[in-house]
């Protein structure tokens, strides 16, 4: 996923939102899939918009009133490191 043009996680609206652009769907489904285990495995699902090549991500933590907490903000590392 190195080809991946990402922009930096930003808090918006009680939310961490990132935005992924991809080569093609292919490599941005493979992507998905993997964030797909990994949030199983941690137990925290994503809301998320794919489009073609480009994937959108939201994290917040429902529990705590639907804003961001450490859950998200380690969500989002382990996403990132997905990406590296």
């Amino acid at each position: 996923m190195e080809n991946a043009v990402q922009k930096q996680w930003e808090e918006i609206n009680d939310q961490l939102y990132k935005i992924i652009i991809f080569k093609d769907f292919k490599e941005a489904f493979a992507f998905m899939e993997k964030v797909a285990k990994l949030a199983e495995r941690e137990a925290h699902h994503p809301k998320w918009c794919n489009e073609y090549n480009k994937l959108e991500i939201w994290l917040s933590t429902h529990d705590a009133g639907n804003v961001v907490t450490d859950k998200d903000r380690n969500m989002a590392k382990l996403i990132d490191e997905i990406l590296d």
